[in-house]
């Protein structure tokens, strides 16, 4: 190791011990994803990349990581250009205007796969800080989930979507994370 190295890692630690740290706060790992964007998460938070444009981040009880439209798996999304290029129902470009969905068919409820969801009407929808410099078009979407054989709502979810067309990222959450929408609050860009 380089005597810089060690200097500057001597004054990160310090700096640390000194920090008002949260008495509860959990270690964290970093998520590297794209143009330099880093979000700490759990570190009881797994990770899975699932080619160059999709990552999956599972954040509790899982039957499957396949990526997006992983059912009954709680977990986030981030993806780049390709996944955004064919986010829109029936295949087309997501642009925020409409939710995040690539299909063009009744999709498995993200809780249920007995169920198919519906996503719409849009509910919240402005701007979000994903770390310094950066804003995000913030989408938030109602939906139900109700059997593949009637219309009686058999549950509820919102679609949180954060989107950053400059970046080409777009960041999906359909079980309400919780600690998400700081983690990228407080991102970093490198």
């Amino acid at each position: 190791m380089s005597k810089r190295y060690l200097v500057v890692a001597a004054v990160a630690a310090a700096t640390l011990v000194t920090a008002a740290v949260p008495a509860n706060a959990a270690p964290a790992q970093p998520l590297k994803f794209r143009n330099g964007l880093t979000i700490y998460i759990p570190i009881e938070w797994e990770v899975r990349r699932i080619g160059a444009d999709q990552v999956q981040v599972i954040t509790g009880k899982c039957r499957g990581t396949q990526g997006w439209g992983t059912y009954e798996c709680k977990a986030f999304y981030l993806f780049g250009p390709s996944m955004i290029k064919i986010g829109a129902e029936g295949w087309g470009a997501y642009t925020g205007k409409n939710p995040f969905y690539t299909a063009s068919d009744v999709q498995p409820c993200p809780f249920n796969r007995k169920w198919g969801e519906h996503i719409g009407p849009q509910v919240k929808r402005g701007l979000r800080q994903v770390g310094p410099g950066h804003k995000a078009a913030y989408n938030a979407w109602s939906a139900t989930c109700v059997p593949y054989d009637s219309n009686k709502i058999k549950g509820r979810f919102t679609q949180r979507e954060w989107y950053l067309p400059k970046s080409k990222i777009l960041i999906v959450d359909q079980w309400n994370t919780p600690g998400l929408s700081d983690a990228l609050k407080y991102a970093d860009w490198n």
